[in-house]
């Protein structure tokens, strides 16, 4: 930190009311980009002031992208260093310690827990960290510093690989090791042992926002015969086992997943009843529709359909088309789980998809249960763009 004043960011006229309601936002076409704006470092901490030349608060300024400001205080002057992380660490961490009795959890998740661009998942003594916005990458090692006073991981694994970065100006880079990691590293979930590859799996090793839902599917799990599609490391389908499902059959095409997954479930003693096919799911439905082949539960979670808006139109139809495959695959009376992680797909679109897939199908039924992320996935109030996962749990006729 230096004496040096803070700059100042001014917003044109009305064009502050919804921040000051509490968006994290600020958009380029909202703000007076001077010649001196433009100068500024990627993710330097600014204060934002309206037309009127009041200030009204405190964040990070990047002249490059959409979202030049991203709202850290509505206080000004605040310093942004390694104190104000550990403050923001500290509060995620206590919360998350009252909702999860194993620190297995999303410890930071970007703007609902104040920091924007930032993704943090914790693995015991593991944390895996995503820096996304310039303003935290400019933080690193105060970030590093902050985790190590709250938590003192053995390891701490910085990812600065993700194509959100790119959103920032900020270039792709290996990701960096701080402390040793395994080539294996276990993770608690609903009772359960999972296994995940922090090096070389997706993202940051493993998808804690479907745990409620896969907990939801594993209640009407007992005594059925499972499909779980884009299976992953086994999220779905192992708990269903667990829960006494007669048998389950998980599908992915990544075999270092299948293998991981197969391991988790001889880990919790159920591999007697669990098989693993190594296929494209779209293949594999349609190969089982034409055999003839029905299950009591189908689950598809597939990745993101929709990267961007300018996919909109073809990932509606590949959900359209899943959601016929995989309820033509339902015993009557069985049940559909489907899931949708494109933030560009919102629930409306998503359950539309959904009827039209029914529909498609022939099939009608009842809704059981919407679902979105697990409460370590918190959504921001005031920005919609953070409510990314839409899931319905149906039973069909």
């Amino acid at each position: 930190m230096t004496n040096a004043p803070i700059p100042q960011i001014r917003l044109l006229p009305k064009r502050h009311r919804r921040v000051k309601m509490g968006h994290p936002w600020i958009y380029s076409n909202e703000i007076e980009m001077t010649s001196e704006a433009k100068s500024l470092t990627p993710g330097s901490v600014v204060n934002f002031k309206n037309a009127s030349n009041d200030l009204f608060g405190t964040g990070f300024f990047n002249p490059k992208p959409l979202v030049v400001g991203r709202i850290l205080s509505n206080e000004v002057n605040v310093p942004i260093d390694e104190q104000f992380i550990l403050e923001r660490l500290t509060q995620a961490c206590t919360l998350r310690d009252r909702l999860f009795r194993e620190p297995f959890y999303r410890l930071i998740h970007a703007e609902a827990d104040g920091m924007p661009g930032v993704i943090m998942d914790r693995y015991d003594d593991t944390i895996v960290v995503q820096i996304n916005s310039a303003g935290f990458n400019l933080l690193e090692s105060e970030i590093q510093s902050a985790l190590k006073r709250l938590l003192n991981p053995k390891t701490i694994i910085i990812q600065k690989s993700s194509a959100a970065r790119s959103l920032e100006g900020l270039s792709s880079e290996t990701d960096k090791v701080l402390g040793k990691v395994s080539e294996h590293t276990e993770l608690m979930e609903n009772g359960l042992v999972f296994i995940t590859d922090l090096k070389n799996g997706q993202k940051t090793g493993w998808f804690y926002d479907q745990r409620g839902n896969r907990a939801a599917v594993a209640a009407i799990a007992s005594g059925a015969r499972v499909l779980d599609c884009y299976c992953y490391l086994g999220g779905f389908g192992i708990n269903a086992a667990a829960a006494g499902a007669e048998s389950v059959t998980m599908v992915d095409r990544s075999e270092s997943a299948l293998s991981l997954a197969e391991a988790a479930a001889d880990r919790n003693g159920l591999g007697r009843i669990c098989n693993f096919e190594r296929d494209e799911a779209f293949t594999f439905l349609e190969k089982a529709l034409s055999q003839g082949k029905r299950w009591d539960v189908v689950i598809v979670d597939p990745p993101a359909f929709v990267k961007s808006r300018k996919d909109l139109a073809a990932g509606l139809r590949g959900y359209r088309k899943l959601l016929r495959l995989a309820a033509l695959l339902v015993e009557p009376g069985g049940f559909l789980f489907a899931a949708s992680c494109s933030h560009n797909v919102d629930e409306k679109a998503f359950s539309e998809q959904v009827r039209h897939g029914l529909a498609d199908a022939g099939r009608n039924g009842r809704l059981l249960r919407t679902g979105g992320a697990a409460p370590d996935h918190p959504i921001h109030p005031f920005l919609a763009e953070s409510a990314y996962l839409c899931s319905e749990l149906l039973q069909l006729d």
